[in-house]
């Protein structure tokens, strides 16, 4: 075999829109750093360069001619391409690197690759996605190219059925594409594919997850994940509470939650959180905010500013009621979530 090697794969079923422009795609099974084996038949067989990312259409005979050249080598990967015989498009995505995307087929493998937990977020290019992504109206047939969803809407009514448009947006709803195995999710439309849901997490009604974020491992999610946010295990985000993002406020610095951590009802940070830290309900700490380090006999220490803090571990975020002040104070033990309830996910 060559020694060709790919960044990843994926086997999928596109939507197009009225100018045949692929405007989605779904990846029941997307692949991550496949064998060079695989790599080596999949490169010869597109005539495709290591180095680049390109997408194909296969029809039938072409998806039968593949899967065959697949037998033997890796059944899997065979017996996933045949079973999308009959689809209506196929398309095969090859990513030769980890590139800036520059397809809509190329985003939609990566945000797969994200909650299939094949990587993990903050791995992937994914610079310039929102300029490729178009706005679409995903509904309960799929989703719908803006410019051709009056017509589809009438056309609906004229059959006797209503189009139900579940929301406009460039992404879709994670559970659309995948469920992780061991997650619980109230409301589906409140995580993104291209979340990262780690195994033994709950997202209550009030939770959210954006893209290219989400949790490693056991956690309780009442409030919001914003894009580029990592939560670590066994942590707790509370009711209203906010983590924040990159995507609005221009800044550069990634938002992290560390391990044993709680943010309270309707806290929220703007700075990376420490393992075994607590932020009290109500409070909002950003990077710059002015905070009062107190000592175990509840001294202060010194004032600085929050993100000076970032890596100090096992201390509560409160604000003085007395004076107003944001303090941050030792803690005594450390926050644990309820283990029988997130076990049997």
């Amino acid at each position: 075999m060559s020694s060709a090697t790919l960044f990843s794969y994926g086997f999928g079923v596109a939507t197009k829109n009225a100018s045949q422009e692929i405007i989605e795609v779904f990846y029941p099974q997307p692949v991550i750093a496949p064998d060079a084996d695989i790599s080596a038949i999949l490169c010869k067989h597109f005539n495709h360069a290591d180095a680049s990312c390109d997408t194909y259409e296969l029809d039938d005979a072409g998806i039968a001619d593949l899967s065959s050249a697949l037998q033997g080598v890796d059944q899997s990967a065979a017996e996933s391409l045949a079973a999308l015989a009959g689809a209506e498009q196929c398309v095969v995505c090859l990513l030769g690197t980890d590139a800036a995307p520059s397809s809509v087929s190329e985003v939609f493998l990566k945000l797969h690759l994200l909650s299939h937990r094949l990587t993990q977020p903050q791995t992937l290019a994914l610079d310039g996605m929102f300029g490729i992504l178009k706005n679409l109206a995903w509904t309960n047939v799929g989703p719908i190219d803006l410019d051709e969803l009056p017509a589809r809407q009438l056309e609906a009514r004229l059959n006797g059925e209503t189009l139900d448009v579940q929301c406009v947006d460039k992404f879709p709803k994670m559970t659309n594409y995948v469920v992780p195995r061991g997650v619980r999710i109230a409301d589906t439309a409140r995580v993104r594919l291209g979340a990262y849901v780690g195994e033994g997490t709950t997202v209550m009604h009030e939770g959210f997850v954006n893209f290219n974020a989400g949790t490693l491992g056991t956690a309780m999610i009442e409030g919001r994940i914003s894009a580029g946010v990592i939560v670590g295990n066994n942590s707790d985000l509370g009711g209203g509470c906010s983590t924040m993002g990159t995507l609005s406020g221009g800044g550069k610095e990634i938002i992290s939650v560390g391990e044993n951590c709680l943010i309270g009802a309707n806290a929220g940070i703007g700075f990376p959180l420490a393992n075994g830290c607590i932020v009290e309900a109500g409070l909002y700490v950003t990077a710059g905010t002015k905070v009062n380090l107190l000592d175990g006999e509840r001294n202060t220490v010194k004032t600085v500013k929050a993100k000076e803090l970032m890596t100090l571990e096992n201390h509560l975020y409160r604000r003085n009621s007395l004076n107003g002040a944001v303090e941050c104070v030792p803690l005594k033990s450390q926050m644990s979530l309820n283990e029988e309830l997130h076990s049997h996910n």
